[in-house]
């Protein structure tokens, strides 16, 4: 039993445990009186208050467990001399506020999640925190207010979905989304889509792919804040509440030696992040999440930005093919040795020496771990792609830049040139699609849908899913929103200034040549300068009315290259 007797060693000179506010002399009687209220015992306040932060809730699949994983946590933090207390905060699901006006709300709600977190922690005084996340904005809003408050901290991911099985094949959520589009193009029935949609989510969990939940999760076991392993094991496992407990237990050794956040996330494990991030082809919402968490550790001199990721997608290759990039599930990766193996794969690219939430370096932590199928986590001479799987695109259509997922676009759409047909929402671009009006050769731009436009930056995966399940192969997609990461094609991202910026994507034109020309990195429309200037005087924006905290959150969010933070 880890009992914390030798906090002040490590504690800087006249400090205290953080809860000693909430509970130690004679000013704190009322404080007490309500902390016996919750069942305290004498022996439990002199305990440490270790805070459980749980994003459980029964309307989003990777989060229906969680009750499960907080209470192994909380039984391991009891078991190492601390006192749990747990609290929750919101969760959506991207998957079910896909396409409609729900979806304002997700990458927004990252913010909440952040705020909500740091606000009981700080109003209560607890000593530490275990984090227990899955989703795609819980997670980074989590490690947010971890950077934020910088008390020792450690996150549980709640773990991957199964894949799920039709006809054969392993099937997941994206499966469903193109199974729509098809239906529309006639190559197969709604009855067939019926069957899949009963089978590709078979129960809890992050959905089955490389998508934006799992890629986060991965990042931070890559990043030192959670467990080996925690990423891939799965929700239904077994494993997962091993983990759990094994945290709890560890979160009081994070405090006895004070390894807060800042001594694991420096920039050092920020960059082995990126690198895990390329060598996996993983989300390119990614190039929002990262910067927005090292955004919380600036004055600690962490910088990300596109640039950090454009410079090591040349270092780093693609060596998973992971749903939506390829055949292989996140079941697989896990099968062939999680995150540990990727990293001992690229160990000679990566700073090992980091600390980790473990007390033990990198180094230490992947010192046993091994590759257990080859054809799952490719060895570095024999990648899926010579580079990283995302891509940073620049040019007179993106002066700030924008993203894309090369390690899922197909070789003959690397480069494009095409007529732009423009859309000024999501809504009138599906339309579009199912009304035949794109064309193969098209290049379809929606904007006004970035972080202040929209507002929310919403996700485009009904219109890439659309185009997929109609078969339409040589048409590409430019936005000032971004991709679910169960994206793939030459579907750009994240363009920035966005629209409402006045960026240049506000006046490109139908009929506009677009030119992408991914190898060289360069996102262009063939109009000059002086044209485009004029345009720009001229750009009439459409009018959003926007009620609630939206109508805040517009006016504070920065672009989407600075991690679209509130500032």
């Amino acid at each position: 039993m880890i009992i914390i007797k030798n906090y002040k060693e490590y504690a800087e000179p006249g400090d205290e445990m953080r809860s000693d506010n909430i509970k130690k002399g004679l000013q704190r009687a009322p404080h007490r009186s309500l902390l016996r209220a919750c069942g305290l015992t004498e022996e439990e306040m002199e305990q440490p208050f270790i805070g459980v932060a749980n994003s459980f809730t029964d309307i989003v699949p990777g989060h229906i467990h969680l009750k499960k994983v907080s209470e192994a946590v909380k039984l391991g933090i009891s078991e190492a001399g601390g006192v749990p207390f747990e609290f929750n905060t919101m969760a959506i699901c991207d998957g079910i506020a896909m396409n409609h006006e729900g979806m304002r709300y997700s990458l927004a709600s990252r913010e909440i999640v952040a705020d909500t977190v740091e606000s009981m922690a700080q109003a209560h005084q607890l000593d530490a925190l275990v984090m227990i996340p899955t989703c795609d904005k819980i997670v980074p809003g989590m490690l947010m207010a971890a950077a934020r408050l910088d008390i020792p901290s450690i996150v549980v991911t709640g773990g991957p979905m199964l894949p799920g099985e039709y006809k054969g094949k392993a099937v997941d959520l994206i499966d469903v989304y193109e199974a729509v589009g098809a239906v529309s193009s006639g190559k197969i029935s709604e009855k067939e889509v019926e069957e899949l949609e009963r089978c590709a989510c078979p129960g809890a969990g992050s959905c089955a792919g490389l998508f934006t939940a799992n890629t986060m999760a991965c990042l931070t076991e890559a990043l030192g804040m959670s467990l080996p392993y925690c990423a891939t094991t799965h929700a239904v496992s077994g494993r997962k509440i091993q983990l759990a407990r094994t945290s709890g237990k560890k979160i009081l050794e994070l405090l006895e030696k004070n390894i807060t956040p800042s001594k694991i996330m420096n920039q050092k494990s920020f960059e082995n992040a990126v690198k895990i991030d390329l060598a996996l082809g993983g989300s390119t919402n990614t190039t929002l999440h990262l910067p927005a968490i090292a955004y919380e550790l600036k004055d600690q001199g962490v910088m990300v930005d596109l640039n950090l990721f454009d410079n090591l997608t040349r270092e780093i290759p693609h060596i998973t093919a992971i749903s939506p990039s390829g055949e292989h599930t996140m079941f697989d990766l896990d099968r062939a040795g999680g995150i540990p193996a990727v990293l001992k794969v690229i160990q000679d690219k990566i700073d090992d020496e980091v600390i980790t939430c473990t007390g033990k370096s990198l180094k230490e932590n992947i010192i046993d771990a091994m590759v257990l199928d080859p054809t799952v986590i490719r060895p570095l001479d024999d990648p899926v792609h010579k580079e990283g799987g995302l891509a940073i695109l620049k040019g007179n259509l993106a002066p700030n830049g924008s993203v894309v997922k090369q390690g899922a676009v197909d070789a003959d759409m690397m480069t494009h040139e095409g007529p732009a047909k423009v859309f000024d929402s999501e809504e009138d671009c599906v339309e579009a699609i199912n009304q035949g009006e794109i064309q193969e050769g098209d290049v379809i731009i929606i904007r006004y849908e970035g972080p202040r436009g929209g507002p929310g930056m919403r996700e485009m995966l009904n219109p890439t899913s659309t185009i997929s399940g109609r078969g339409i192969n040589s048409v590409a997609l430019i936005t000032d929103g971004r991709f679910s990461g169960g994206t793939r094609g030459p579907c750009i991202g994240h363009v920035s200034p966005e629209a409402a910026a006045n960026g240049p994507l506000a006046v490109v034109r139908n009929g506009d040549m677009v030119k992408i020309d991914i190898p060289q990195r360069k996102l262009e429309f063939i109009v000059d300068e002086d044209e485009i200037a004029k345009r720009l005087k001229n750009a009439v924006k459409p009018e959003r009315k926007i009620k609630g905290w939206l109508s805040r959150y517009m006016k504070m969010v920065s672009s989407a290259d600075e991690g679209a933070v509130l500032k």
